[in-house]
């Protein structure tokens, strides 16, 4: 890649906040790439799904996992991007598919959230496990992000060695804020398309779990913050969303870090308030290992970017693969 193709210019056609965020669902075409799914049964007597994608080099392929967010999937224009880039790179790539976000609903009586960890870090000693001489680069989107940045905060040094570096874009890194920020005005158009499948997955797990009847009144949710009260937060052990969001924000986290890692956030980003972007660099200002980038147009998961008048390029998964391919070299220079 040539010097011209690092600079990321917003696309002229996408002139704002939400446009630049919905042009990834309605405008977007990514290729479908060859994938197979895997169920892994989980120590807790569950499974998870993972999507995964040979690389050029066998198990030594260099591979990257991606967390994705809010009920994403393989169909997520930013997870077929990434599998895209990886693709092109020769690196294997992963998917972990979020408890209920699969292709059938999980066993036990619990769910994913913003602040769920040991799925992901199993995962990622799974795969170290696996392919011993492969190095490993982690990414996550949205909610996926946050999962990631606490799960880096809270591992410090104890990550496995083959885990070179980690890429968080689009994070709602104060979930407490993001879920007040992100019904105003327009943005309620993504909360209720959130609800109406955030809802009727919530009832149907309550229908197979009958103890959890009392959760019911999430029919009543209207908004994210509603539904975290009702459902989210009793059903994995908070008072109420409240709690939910200040235990499981990565906001605290930050600092902690010790992995190479990149926050891409556009200071547009419709689902959290920019005021937030400023409290991120106090947290990270002390610690070399995290780099951010906040360029200030982008939307949610956006950063569509031009190289000719109608020539779209994608910048936000280019740069994730970038900086995870530039941990890699280091970790190798420096064996």
């Amino acid at each position: 890649m040539t010097s011209l193709f690092r600079s990321y210019r917003p696309a002229w056609w996408l002139p704002d906040a939400h446009s630049a965020t919905l042009w990834g669902r309605l405008g977007r075409r990514e290729p479908s790439l060859p994938v197979h799914t895997e169920r892994w049964d989980t120590p807790d007597g569950d499974f998870l799904e993972i999507v995964r994608m040979a690389g050029a080099h066998g198990p030594a392929s260099p591979r990257v996992l991606l967390l994705h967010g809010l009920e994403g999937g393989i169909d997520s224009h930013y997870a077929r991007a990434m599998f895209r880039e990886a693709k092109s790179r020769g690196w294997a790539a992963d998917l972990l598919l979020f408890r209920t976000c699969g292709s059938e609903p999980n066993r036990l009586p619990r769910s994913y959230h913003s602040g769920e960890t040991s799925d992901p870090r199993w995962v990622i000693g799974e795969l170290a496990a696996a392919c011993p001489d492969a190095p490993l680069g982690l990414m996550g989107v949205s909610l996926g992000g946050n999962v990631l940045c606490k799960l880096l905060g809270e591992a410090g040094k104890s990550l496995p060695p083959q885990v070179t570096g980690a890429v968080a874009m689009s994070v709602p890194f104060d979930l407490a804020a993001a879920s007040r920020y992100i019904g105003r005005g327009f943005g309620a158009v993504y909360e209720k398309r959130f609800l109406r499948s955030l809802i009727p997955k919530a009832l149907a797990k309550i229908g197979r779990h009958p103890e959890l009847e009392p959760l019911r009144v999430v029919q009543r949710a209207r908004t994210l913050w509603d539904f975290d009260d009702a459902f989210t937060a009793p059903l994995h052990g908070f008072a109420d969303a409240a709690d939910y969001y200040a235990r499981a924000s990565s906001l605290p986290y930050l600092s902690r870090i010790a992995l190479p890692t990149l926050l891409l956030s556009a200071v547009d980003d419709p689902f959290l308030p920019p005021s937030v972007l400023e409290q991120v660099r106090r947290e990270v200002a002390e610690t070399p290992v995290v780099e951010i980038e906040f360029p200030p147009r982008g939307g949610h998961v956006g950063f569509t970017s031009y190289l000719g008048p109608f020539t779209p390029w994608y910048f936000g998964e280019w740069r994730a693969a970038e900086f995870l391919q530039q941990t890699m070299e280091q970790r190798r220079t420096a064996i």
